[in-house]
């Protein structure tokens, strides 16, 4: 078996190529998506200096049909399989593993579902400590405030055996205020959708501190009333200048589906039930965080098992064609019920969500688009 000469990113290629051997695996790729969630890009091979393979559209190739459905995808060769599997960094879809197999069996297609999680873990041990696989999901150059937003964000997607929660941010290589967090501490999911007035680095400083705050109430365990109140306080002292940002933070009881949230001056939640938007999540809202302060109503309602919740920026529903048409809560509410009723993840969803917003514009966004959805799958059985 060959072996691996180092540890670093470089050595990824070799890493996985000792790895497939085993099952006599040839011409292995490793695709990452691009932070528009619209191509897969492959990784260069420093160890076989091979020609590098052309790039693969998400939406109409095998290797997207892997990414959008989060499973293993063959095709027949004259001599060989080719396989396509996922590539996760914990629950996080990250790209896909292409390999040659001289035959797939059950055992094989599970081996190469196993090596796409090998080079998920790689590709997020070793992040932490190299620019390559950040600056390889770029397509295109990225403005300073976009880089800023990127790195607030958590992973995109998050699941666990009672919440799924995905989440994206439009113009990707330009955004500038608009962001989302998410933290899951034992029962609690705590969610937050901010978005920050103006463009550029001055709203990216908006949100990073709007964040910043958010962060630090919520792990302090402050209840949310205190948490959205810090937000505001941060935000008039550092701000006096009227500069505000608005949003929804939110609490979500895992073990009992019981949501609470409030509403800093934002577009209200959406509740889907059965694959039908049955309601907006509304609460009196308090002014935007950063023009006015004290303590904010508190809403709930209590979700049933498979319910999901669409928390969204108003460049969503703001977007408009060349006409001025606005793409609407309508068409947002119609486009989610369709594609909830294809039964897909909620990755899948936000990615699909998205894409119709762009495809409305048909031009660079005015705004920023931001959709995190999260569904609560009910409670965990015990015993």
């Amino acid at each position: 078996m060959r072996q691996a000469s180092g540890a670093g990113p470089a050595a990824m290629p070799e890493v996985l190529a000792a790895a497939t051997e085993v099952i006599g695996g040839t011409d292995v790729t490793v695709y990452l998506v691009d932070f528009g969630q619209t191509t897969l890009e492959p990784l260069p091979d420093r160890f076989t200096h091979a020609e590098l393979p052309t790039s693969e559209p998400v939406a109409s190739s095998m290797a997207g049909r892997a990414f959008t459905e989060q499973r293993v995808v063959t095709a027949e060769r004259d001599d060989s399989v080719r396989v396509w599997a996922p590539v996760v960094e914990g629950s996080d879809r990250t790209g896909v593993l292409a390999l040659s197999v001289p035959a797939a069996d059950d055992d094989v297609l599970q081996a190469c579902a196993d090596l796409g999680l090998l080079a998920g873990y790689l590709i997020a041990a070793q992040a932490r400590c190299t620019d390559m696989y950040n600056l390889h999901r770029r397509r295109r150059s990225m403005s300073l405030a976009a880089s800023m937003q990127w790195d607030l964000l958590p992973p995109l997607v998050l699941k666990t055996p009672v919440v799924t929660l995905a989440g994206l941010v439009e113009p990707a290589y330009d955004v500038g205020g608009d962001c989302f967090d998410y933290a899951a501490n034992g029962t609690a999911l705590d969610l937050a959708v901010m978005d920050a007035m103006g463009h550029g680095t001055h709203s990216a400083l908006l949100a990073g501190l709007a964040m910043g705050a958010y962060r630090h109430a919520r792990r302090e365990a402050r209840p949310l009333a205190a948490v959205h109140e810090h937000i505001a306080t941060a935000m008039a002292a550092q701000y006096p200048d009227a500069s505000f940002v608005t949003g929804v933070v939110a609490r979500l009881a895992t073990d009992t589906g019981e949501l609470t949230w409030t509403n800093a001056g934002h577009p209200c939640p959406l509740l889907i039930r059965g694959g039908r938007v049955i309601s907006e999540l509304r609460c009196d809202p308090t002014p935007p965080w950063g023009l006015g302060s004290g303590t904010p109503p508190v809403a709930s309602a209590s979700l049933e098992p498979g319910d999901s919740v669409l928390l969204y920026t108003d460049g969503v529903i703001e977007a408009r064609t060349p006409d001025l048409e606005l793409f609407g809560l309508e068409r947002l509410s119609d486009l989610t019920q369709s594609y909830s009723s294809d039964l897909v993840e909620p990755e899948e969803i936000v990615r699909r969500l998205v894409g119709a917003v762009l495809d409305h514009q048909r031009a660079d966004l005015r705004d920023d688009a931001t959709l995190l959805m999260v569904r609560w799958n009910g409670s965990e059985p015990t015993g």
